[in-house]
């Protein structure tokens, strides 16, 4: 894992050398092991280095035989050897045994279409001197974060790991993009490929972005695929499943330095460790995180699946005393992040750490596996708001799917009525605030600057988009292209990076996303119970309390902590007056007024 950051300079200008070095010094946490630098007279290239694969001979810049192919590259690529034997049969030669050396020459090979070839999670960035040309790519389901801008006078590009790095850069102008804004506030993060900034973006996930002195080109190369097999048995399905599993955990194994796993307790990362266990010649090494207020409190669940899988198990409490813990977030996220799970993640992220440099954790099986409980109340109350007032009443204590009721939801013109309805009552269950209360948390001027701009309106065009797929697969897509990239993968990435310490993703492996793809859905969801394959699966390789346990997230006793050691600093950020331009101040008051008397709002916290 690592850091990159660099710039191509822009027509009639003269290349800056200045620049990259304190650019990558801000990366020196995700890169503490060495930096390394490349220039030529248009591009400039730097590399802040994490040693996982072959310590002594993986440095980076790394160019192909002759220097005109040269690459950066943050993340792992699994499949390495295998294309490297393809490679070296194709004439090419290799001098490491890094997997970043086998970006350049299947660069050579098959030019822009060479992320499709790859099994990993990645950003990185390839100068193709003899075209002139700079070539960005970001990994299938954006674990690895890459930004870029390219309105700076004196640059035609430039791009980095994390966005402090690009504020350095002379011109920078820290103008918010209004939209930001509510976005936050409705959600808590930012979605691809918007950041605060209104000039800067991430480029997203499965895609890449070419560019010249003539043209900007960004193209998505993947996208996760929910074309349902007819005929799947649920039994041989929850048997490959098995296997793909087993295949995706062990590519991830492959590390020259200590290894383990977060482990939660919950269905997710629990398989994960399984996994591991089964293939690892000594005791997996897994880390948890608890908290003295029992609601929050999972470890005697993670307890249970490391003493079934036989791991060397670590704890940490966390307590309210975390202002300086909530200062290396502000630090290390650069814009506003508003899952409050960073926190935790930060801590059990310093205590893995101190044992390993690389730790596998179960993000991911959710978005993959229909796991959250919102996806079957939103079909709950979707199909119930369209059923006759009488049934509401009915039907208001069950889960029901529109499968209950298939001569009212039989003609097009109702299934898009219903799919209308998931993307309205989806939205009402991801959002902190509905609009009438996100309108008197805005402040006029901001207001007026949006030009009447909604989040709500934003999602519900990203549902248009998937109208096609089923209904859960819809809600599935929606998560993959916002709530995984924003929120999940970047609380990861920044909460380890903080710490030089790598996360890996067994449940995004991109060929056991796109087999689970393939599964109807009641494989995933039924009866209100997500990844129901996925407990058969694992039945038993792991706990019965593990595998029939609801779901409780990574939460936080937020309300306790803000009218307590969080109180001081509250009042200090949020009741700054440069918020004015942001904030209704009357209403973020009266919002804290009634916190402090006992009421609990997580928009609070978000502020």
């Amino acid at each position: 894992m690592c850091g990159i950051a660099g710039y191509l300079r822009a027509e009639n200008t003269a290349l800056g050398h200045n620049f990259l070095k304190p650019m990558c010094d801000l990366l020196a946490h995700r890169g503490p092991d060495g930096y390394g630098e490349y220039f030529d007279l248009d591009i400039a290239l730097g590399h802040r280095r994490l040693s996982i694969i072959d310590i002594a001979g993986g440095a980076q810049p790394l160019g192909n035989e002759d220097g005109s192919v040269q690459v950066v590259f943050n993340g792992e690529i699994y499949n390495h050897q295998e294309l490297r034997s393809t490679l070296e049969k194709q004439g090419h030669h290799l001098r490491t045994k890094s997997d970043t050396e086998v970006l350049v020459h299947l660069y050579e090979e098959h030019g822009e279409s060479m992320p499709e070839l790859l099994n990993g999670m990645f950003a990185f960035a390839i100068w193709d001197r003899r075209r002139k040309k700079l070539f960005l790519a970001r990994d299938r389901f954006g674990e690895k974060p890459l930004y870029y801008l390219t309105s700076l006078s004196s640059f035609r590009v430039c791009f980095a790991s994390e966005l402090k790095s690009l504020m350095l850069l002379p011109g920078f102008e820290k103008n918010v993009r209004p939209e930001s804004i509510p976005e936050f506030l409705s959600s808590g993060y930012i979605a691809d490929p918007s950041t605060i900034y209104r000039h800067v973006q991430r480029l997203g996930p499965g895609e890449t972005v070419s560019i010249d002195w003539a043209d900007v080109r960004v193209r998505r190369y993947w996208s996760p695929a929910f074309a349902v097999t007819p005929g799947l048995h649920y039994s041989a399905c929850s048997e490959q499943l098995g296997h793909l599993t087993d295949e995706a955990v062990r590519c991830r194994l492959m590390s020259d330095v200590p290894l383990g796993a977060f482990l939660s307790g919950g269905l997710d990362s629990s398989a994960v460790v399984a996994c591991m266990s089964a293939s690892a010649s000594e005791p997996v090494r897994t880390f948890s995180i608890g908290f003295a207020t029992p609601a929050f409190d999972e470890r005697k669940f993670a307890r249970l699946a490391a003493e079934r899988c036989h791991t060397q198990h670590r704890e940490f409490i966390v307590n309210a005393n975390i202002a300086a813990m909530l200062d290396l977030c502000l630090e290390h996220y650069d814009e506003p992040f508003g899952d409050s799970s960073a926190i935790p993640t930060l801590y059990l992220s310093r205590l893995a750490k101190t044992d390993v440099t690389v730790a596998l954790s179960g993000d991911g099986g959710d978005e993959v596996f229909g796991g959250y409980d919102r996806y079957s109340k939103v079909l709950a109350s979707s199909v119930r708001s369209l059923l006759p007032s009488r049934f509401q009443r009915l039907t208001a204590a069950t889960e029901w799917s529109f499968d209950r009721f298939p001569a009212l939801f039989s003609s097009p013109a109702a299934r898009g009525r219903l799919s209308r309805a998931v993307a309205e009552h989806y939205y009402h269950w991801i959002s902190a605030t509905d609009a009438d209360g996100l309108n008197r948390i805005l402040s006029p001027d901001l207001q007026r600057a949006l030009q009447g701009y909604t989040p709500k309106a934003a999602l519900v065009e990203r549902f248009e988009r998937h109208r096609a797929l089923p209904l859960l697969q819809q809600m599935q897509a929606v998560d993959m292209e916002t709530y995984l990239p924003g929120d999940i993968l970047v609380k990861m990435d920044r909460a380890t990076m903080a710490f030089s310490l790598e996360s890996r993703a067994p449940w995004l492996d991109h060929k056991l996303a796109e087999y689970a793809g393939t599964l109807p859905q009641d494989f995933k969801l039924k009866h209100g119970i997500g990844k129901r394959i996925l407990r058969q699966t694992f039945q038993s390789r792991l706990p019965q309390t593990t595998l029939t346990r609801s779901k409780m997230g990574f939460g936080v006793p937020l309300a306790a902590w803000l009218r307590t050691s969080l109180k001081s600093m509250f009042e200090e950020y949020v009741f700054h007056p440069e918020m004015a331009q942001y904030l209704n101040m009357a209403e973020v008051k009266l919002l804290w007024d009634e916190h402090q008397s006992g009421a609990n709002d997580y928009r609070i916290w978000i502020l």
